[in-house]
Order: C-alpha cells, then structure tokens, then sequence
C-alpha cells in the first residue's frame, strides 16, 4: 500500500539539522543521567521488597505509606495498579536479612492498620491451614458432621472461591461464601463466629537481594551487548561491514537517548524496561535493513547513479511502508502507556520513545553513516592508488 507517489524528498541534504537533533537529545539525556549520579534501577536491579497488595475498596495510598515508612527506615514507593483497587509497596533496603525482615515488618503494619478484628481470623489473609485449625473444634461443637479431612478441603475451597475474579483475593462480606460447596447454614454461622475480614489482601510478595540484583543488572548489559554484536555480524555478512557499522550505531544511539529520557522523566529501569529495550533494538534494526535492503537494490539498477541519491532515492520509496509500520505500531505502544496502567508504565514508555527514536534513526542517523563511511572508505582507496 502507498500513501505517497513520487516522494522526492531530501533526507540526506537535511543531514546535519538531524545530526544537531540526535546530539541535543544524546546531550540532554546524558547530562541528566551524570547530575543524578546514573540510572534510577527499580529493585530488580538494586535489590529489596515488593509487596502487591489488594484492598476492598480504592486503597488510601497516603495512608498505606505514612504506615509503612513510620516502621521502616528509606524510601518507600507506593503504586497504585490502575482500576484494581490494588498497590505495589516497594522499599530498597539492602542486605538479605534487613529485606527478610522488611517483607515480615509490612505485612504485621498492614495488619495492624487495615486487618480484621483481632479475636477473629482474618479470612482475606489467612492460609488454608490457618482456617481448618481454626474452624475445626467450633464445628465439631456445632455437630456440623464433619472429619478433619472434610475440614481441610472446606477452607480449600473456601480459600479457593475467595482468590478466584471476580473477588481476587478479597471478600467484601461472609455472606458471599453462600455459594461455596459445603458451605451450610451452620458452617456458615460457625465462620461468622471465628473470622472476620480485613480491608486487604497480600496478593503476592518479592524479596531480591542486591547480589541478585547486581548480577541481573551485568546479564541485562550482556544481553543488549550481545544483541548488538550479533546484528552487526548479521548484517556483515548479508550486506557488507559498512551497513552493520551503520546500522549498529543507530541503535546504539535509539539506546542512549531512551536510556537518557528514562533519566530525564525520573522512570526506573527494571526488567520489564530491559525487554522493551531490546524489543526496540530489533524494531529500529528491522526498519534500517528495510532501507539498506532497498539501496542495495537500486544500485543493482542504477551503477551511474551517485551513491548519496541512490540513499535518498531508497528512504523515499519506502517512506509509506516505514510511515504505516511505525505508525501502527506507536498508536499500540501509546494506548499500553495511557491505559496500561503503573505496572506496565516504564515498559510502554520505553516502546514509545523506542519507535520514536528508532525510526528517526534509521531514516537521519543510519543512512548518513553509511555515506560518509563509504565516502571515507573510497577517499581512503584514491590516496592509496596515488601513492602507489
């Protein structure tokens, strides 16, 4: 599909307004990330706790944090995940037994501050062992006819319908377990006596020490590194040294100038970050080969031709296959930003800064590189022919 016939455009000739860009933007990224004495990791990287919590009802976040930062020294983050009625609560203590005690130290101050009665069980958090222990003598008192084995899979089941959507952890009242099986009148009655319910639920909990997390870090590293230099011996032997070098650079600086902007907008970089990362440097490298692939096939065509109208000739007959790709693509990546939620923030900011850029880069900074290399190259022959 062509959206534009005839495109004439001068890409090339607009070389350096782009290259002006691409250095403000590398400028303005590295200079943030200096100040602030480097990248902002999130605790896959540096280590500490996270705790994913669900409420009742829309968790008071200003309160969830003056609790916790009031038992636990540093930082604490509280996320709220858009429309759960659900909060990640993070903290970046270091050392294995302060991060131990961290995880154990929030969940008696969320208790304590949001929990059930404390004469009863609190069924949002207690285990299935926890409520069979509790409920097995007053059922027994009650004549509800029931062994310890048909106990045990009660609160099974119990435990099972409470985690199950659409409740998710959380109960909101006893009455609702009316439509668990074995669940009778008088069973009924007997949990009313012995539970009550907190104000939330611990849905999950994360505890990653710094070792860990430096060693996540280095891999995280590598493995762009290595993505790097596998593209540039792909592209060495598909095309020739000169298009690998060109296109290798270009991601390096779609790299640099996201990493930048993360820097700039304070986001944390996590593992979520990372895949998106490298989602983004297959994404830019896919949209330079598709250029580089069409040079090669207009010099094939056109050996009279000067190789820097051959480029511009290339970028412009794929400009509509570059605008709807990336077009498409970005609209995808911009609706996961805007209605992703806090989970997912950093991984679509990062698609859409990556789209951005990459596609920016392939068009203004790869194709140029290969010029002036070429040209290098070829400067580099002539003085070698008159010497000799």
């Amino acid at each position: 599909m062509q959206i534009f016939h005839n495109l004439n455009i001068d890409f090339i000739g607009k070389q350096k307004i782009f290259f002006a860009v691409s250095f403000v933007l590398l400028a303005v990224g590295v200079s943030s990330w200096v100040a602030k004495g480097g990248l902002k990791y999130g605790i896959d990287f540096t280590g500490g706790v996270n705790v994913n919590v669900k409420f009742t009802s829309a968790p008071p976040v200003d309160k969830i944090r003056a609790a916790i930062s009031a038992r636990i020294p540093g930082e604490i983050s509280v996320q709220e995940v858009s429309g759960e009625n659900e909060v990640i609560i993070g903290t970046g203590l270091r050392g294995e037994a302060e991060l131990n005690a961290a995880r154990g130290i929030m969940a008696e101050t969320l208790s304590e501050t949001f929990g059930a009665d404390k004469s009863k069980l609190d069924l949002n958090n207690a285990s299935a062992q926890a409520l069979a222990d509790r409920l097995r003598d007053p059922l027994q008192r009650a004549a509800a006819g029931l062994n310890d084995d048909q106990i045990k899979q009660l609160a099974e089941a119990i435990l099972g319908f409470k985690n199950s959507p659409p409740r998710s952890g959380v109960l909101t009242s006893l009455d609702q377990l009316k439509g668990v099986e074995g669940v009778t009148p008088k069973v009924l009655d007997v949990v009313k006596q012995e539970c009550g319910l907190g104000q939330f639920s611990i849905r999950s909990a994360e505890v990653i020490g710094p070792k860990i997390g430096a060693e996540l870090r280095n891999k995280a590293i590598l493995a762009t590194l290595y993505a790097l230099g596998g593209m540039l011996v792909y592209l060495a032997f598909r095309f020739e040294f000169s298009y690998g070098l060109a296109a290798v650079v270009a991601v390096f600086h779609d790299v640099i100038i996201t990493l930048g902007l993360f820097s700039l907008f304070d986001k944390e970089i996590s593992l979520n970050v990372v895949a998106a990362l490298l989602t983004l440097v297959g994404y830019s490298m896919n949209d330079t080969i598709v250029v580089f692939d069409r040079i090669r096939e207009t010099l094939s065509v056109s050996r009279k031709d000067a190789f820097v109208k051959v480029v511009n000739d290339s970028i412009n007959q794929t400009m509509s296959r570059t605008v709807l790709t990336s077009g498409l693509t970005f609209i995808s990546a911009l609706s996961l930003l805007i209605f992703g939620g806090q989970v997912l923030n950093g991984f679509a900011f990062a698609l859409v800064v990556g789209i951005l850029v990459g596609t920016y880069s392939s068009i203004f900074v790869a194709s140029p590189i290969l010029i002036w290399y070429r040209q290098w190259r070829e400067s580099g022959q002539k003085r070698a022919a008159k010497a000799a």
